[in-house]
């Protein structure tokens, strides 16, 4: 007979924090949200690994990247870079990060000299990068030739047809540096000779790199940057359960510092076998995140399985479809209410402490604190990222309003049949995702700020200075659906949206 749950299960949107007793210690500046990332044992002095923020970015084409790891990674959270491509592009972007922190970046804008002003302009839309490497054939180690920055051009004062080569700073007027200079030195001949870019070139004049004046301040800046012990950026990967002998190794050897495996479904026999195989190749040296689960018994068993770290969530995401159109999921909140049970049950019975992440159903910035109320130990966000600059998506202007692109993995875009295959069909069924557009949002530096702002300030009002003691001292309540429109603006006209009646 079926099994059926007599309580109904909830959302995020179906709670809301009740307020606890703060002190005058209990101000925003003193909060900390450092929090762990991957397992560890009763006793053991630190987490092998954690995060400064408890934020990281979903194992999705249209939102993590190279540029969006990196980006996060200097706020204090951790990307985990897309599996739904080649093993060797996924490699090659957790190299990109894992170099970028030592201040040597493979230029990812290079045009031909016979590129015009147009192809200039287009590639720092794209991009966002104001410097341009001017290559024999294009590419990131062509021949340099040249560099265009900004200042070496006027849009009101010149054709958009007019090349490269007419206004760009010739290589013979360039100060560039051997490929094997070092950092220190390389940053002594930005600030000696006052450039803002210093390419680094091999004897045959091949780009090979570029080092930036502004990545030496902004890390200056970056207090809360997740690094390593090499002092490069932490990074994530994701992997899936058909090709995972292949590309772990490539993953593992590009410098990643967790994997996570990518699947609609944790519960399964595949999770379990791509999780002992990298603990027969590996031990406990690779961490590996697993998932997802909605429920005490999935939990468990990717537990045991030897996972790092477990996913929440199936179903909840705003482009996933997979609850409408496979009838499986559950109510976010009631779904990391019972696992964050079952980690609680599990470390008091083995002494381990598995981390849990909630994945999807994030709607509002508070909907982050209550998830750590509940017991996740950080959130997974797609949608949220998807918004910002550093995500790897067009910026389009739809109706006036700037818009970036946002697809599931499910979706007939993405393509992912690993993800959402069981069994080895080796295509994509059915969609479970679907293609769409989100508000732009600007740098992402920005908005996590905003986010974490708030965060900070409710746990004040919990009387919490840390994670483990939000989840200690909040308290709960489901509201209805009335309270819920008495809590937004209501029975006002609001400025923005009154329309003047004045003659």
């Amino acid at each position: 007979m079926a099994t059926y749950f007599t309580e109904p299960s909830r959302t995020f949107g179906e709670y809301l924090l009740v307020p606890g007793y703060s002190s005058s210690e209990c101000i925003p500046s003193a909060v900390s949200l450092k929090t762990p990332l991957v397992k560890y044992r009763k006793g053991q002095e630190d987490c092998p690994l954690s995060m400064n923020i408890p934020m990281v970015s979903a194992i999705m084409q249209s939102v993590s990247n190279d540029t969006m790891a990196i980006a996060l990674a200097k706020e204090g959270g951790v990307s985990f870079i897309y599996g739904s491509q080649s093993v060797e592009d996924e490699a090659a972007m957790v190299a990109r990060v894992k170099s970028y922190k030592k201040g040597f970046i493979v230029s990812d804008s290079n045009v031909r000299p016979d590129a015009t002003l147009a192809d200039i302009l287009a590639l720092k839309e794209k991009t966002g990068h104001s410097t341009v490497a001017v290559t024999d054939d294009g590419t990131a180690n062509g021949k340099l030739l040249g560099i265009v920055a900004s200042r070496d051009y006027r849009i009101s004062r010149m054709s958009t047809d007019l090349p490269v080569s007419e206004f760009m700073t010739p290589f013979e007027k360039l100060v560039v540096a051997d490929e094997d200079t070092t950092l220190k030195e390389a940053n002594d001949i930005i600030w000696d000779n006052k450039i803002n870019s210093l390419p680094l070139i091999d004897k045959n004049q091949h780009l090979k790199c570029m080092v930036f004046r502004k990545d030496y301040d902004s890390h200056k800046e970056n207090v809360n940057e997740l690094l390593d012990k090499n002092k490069s950026y932490i990074v994530g990967a994701g992997i899936n359960t058909r090709d995972y002998a292949e590309r772990v190794p490539a993953l593992v050897e590009a410098g990643a510092d967790v994997l996570c495996i990518d699947s609609s479904e944790g519960f399964s026999e595949w999770q379990s076998r791509t999780i002992s195989w990298i603990r027969a190749k590996y031990g406990d040296s690779v961490k590996v995140g697993a998932g997802n689960v909605v429920d005490r018994e999935g939990f468990r068993f990717l537990a045991q399985a030897g996972a790092d770290f477990v996913k929440i969530g199936i179903g909840g995401g705003s482009i996933c479809i997979t609850r409408e159109t496979k009838g499986i999921g559950r109510g976010q909140a009631t779904a990391v209410i019972e696992v964050a049970k079952a980690r609680d049950e599990y470390f008091k019975e083995t002494g381990v402490y598995v981390p849990i992440c909630s994945d999807g159903g994030i709607v509002h910035d508070y909907h982050i604190t209550l998830a750590l109320a509940m017991g996740a130990d950080f959130v997974m966000l797609g949608r949220y990222f998807s918004r910002f600059d550093e995500s790897p998506t067009n910026k389009l202007r739809i109706n006036g309003t700037y818009v970036k692109e946002y697809w599931g993995e499910g979706s007939n875009r993405a393509r992912n049949w690993q993800r959402y295959d069981l069994g080895g069909a080796g295509k994509l069924s059915f969609e479970e995702g679907v293609d769409s557009y989100v508000p732009y949002a600007g740098a992402l530096k920005d908005g996590v700020y905003v986010t974490l702002s708030k965060v900070r300030s409710t746990m004040c009002n919990c009387g919490a200075l840390t994670i483990p003691e939000l989840q200690e001292k909040a308290r709960l309540t489901v509201v209805s659906s009335t309270s819920i429109v008495e809590g937004g603006s209501h029975d006002v006209i609001l400025k923005n949206k009154a329309t003047s009646v004045t003659e």
